[in-house]
Formats: structure tokens, C-alpha cells, sequence
């Protein structure tokens, strides 16, 4: 993240601590045990953009205890005495973890950054890597502007879903279009066409002209004409 500030970025200190909970929640504060030898607390604090020069003397030097009191006063810890104690230590640790989770997520080095709280060769390799990429100058030193930048990056990597739009149109899309069209138009036009035609066309014609032509003709001739003529003479 952008954390680790100078004397113009007190403001940012509380915002930092917060965000960075939230952006890695499994990350946390590095433990005090996490002691820094000189020579490596120097390298965190140049990695992060403070002047000092990187060697193995003890910490009292009076441009060391300068860049000490401005990440002091920058993360507003208490005393800012210039004294590189298990707290200074442990915020310090803590933004070096957040930083190589930052650049693994962002720029991907191969192999990727172990998650240690140490300011070392391939660390500087993966931020002149940021830095090519945005034409900045290539030192390998995380400033202030380069954590911001590299920070909203990061939030958008973390923030892209992943999972959840797979599952969502391959389901929905395969089960009802297979099922409606096949039941509801094989039903209906099959029954009501045959049904219909063949009852009503049959029973009308064959009852009605057979029964009323043969009663009438065969009974009214015969009895009439046999007996009149025979009973006269």
C-alpha cells in the first residue's frame, strides 16, 4: 500500500493503518520480535523513500535517527525520539509486508515476493519493474506517489470477481428453454383436430333419410284397393 510517510504525509497515517487492515486482512501487524539488524532497518527505510544510507553501524547516527523520526512522526507513534524501537520496528515490518502483497498482486514477479518484512534485491527488482511500466525513474525505492499509484492498483485486483459469474448463466439459460417448447405444443393441436370431425359428420346422414321413406309407401296402397270390388255383385 502507500504507507510509510515522510514529514509532508502526516495527514495520511490513520488512513493507512486502516485501508491496509482492509486491503489485506490477513496480513496484520508484523510482531516486535521481528527485530531489523541496522543494516536491514536502513534498507527498509531508503526502500520507503527516507534519506539514509544503507550500512551496518548502529542506529545513532544523526541522519539516521532523522529518517527514524520522520516515519515516527509520519504513522503519529510515540515518542518520535528517533529510536528504532519494537514498535517503529514492527510498523515498519508491516508496510514491507503490505507493499510485497501489493507488487505480487500488480506486477506479478516470478517467483513472487515472500511475504517477509525485509527491503532486499528482488523486492527493488519488482518496483523498477512498477516503474518501467509507468516510465518512472528506475530506483527501486517505493515512494509516497509510487504506493498511492500502486495502491489503487492493487484495490481493483483485489476487488475483481472471480467465481461467482461462471455459475450464473450456464444454469439458468439450459433448463427452460429445453423444457417449455417441447411439452406445450405437442398436446394441443393433436386432440382437438381428430376429435372433432369424425363424430358429427356420421350420425346426421345415415338416420333420418332411411327411417321416414320406408314406413309410408308400403302400408297405405296395399289394404285399399282388395276390398271394394269383391262385396258389390
Amino acid at each position: 500500500m502507500w504507507c510509510g510517510f515522510g514529514k509532508s504525509s502526516a495527514t495520511f497515517a490513520v488512513t493507512c493503518l486502516i485501508s491496509a487492515s482492509v486491503v489485506i486482512a490477513d496480513t496484520g501487524f508484523a510482531a516486535s520480535q521481528r527485530s531489523y539488524t541496522p543494516q536491514q532497518f536502513r534498507a527498509v527505510l531508503r526502500g520507503l523513500g527516507y534519506n539514509v544510507k544503507v550500512t551496518n553501524g548502529a542506529l545513532t547516527d544523526e541522519e539516521t535517527k532523522k529518517a527514524i523520526r520522520e516515519f515516527q512522526t509520519g504513522y503519529k507513534l510515540k515518542p518520535a525520539d528517533g529510536i528504532a524501537g519494537p514498535k517503529t520496528q514492527a510498523y515498519a515490518a508491516n508496510i514491507v509486508q503490505i507493499l510485497k502483497t501489493n507488487l505480487n498482486a500488480v506486477v506479478k514477479p516470478n517467483p513472487p515476493l515472500p511475504r517477509d518484512h525485509f527491503y532486499g534485491p528482488q523486492m527493488e527488482a519488482a518496483v523498477k519493474v512498477y516503474q518501467k511500466k509507468y516510465q518512472l525513474q528506475e530506483t527501486g525505492i517505493a515512494n509516497l506517489a509510487l504506493r498511492q499509484k500502486l495502491n489503487e492498483e492493487a484495490k481493483t485486483v483485489f476487488s475483481q470477481p472471480t467465481a461467482t459469474p461462471s455459475p450464473t448463466p450456464t444454469t439458468k439459460p439450459t433448463t427452460k428453454p429445453t423444457t417449455k417448447p417441447t411439452t406445450k405444443p405437442t398436446a394441443k393441436p393433436m386432440a382437438t383436430p381428430m376429435a372433432t370431425p369424425t363424430a358429427k359428420p356420421m350420425a346426421t346422414p345415415t338416420a333420418t333419410p332411411m327411417a321416414t321413406p320406408m314406413a309410408t309407401p308400403t302400408a297405405t296402397p296395399t289394404s285399399t284397393p282388395t276390398a271394394t270390388p269383391t262385396s258389390t255383385p
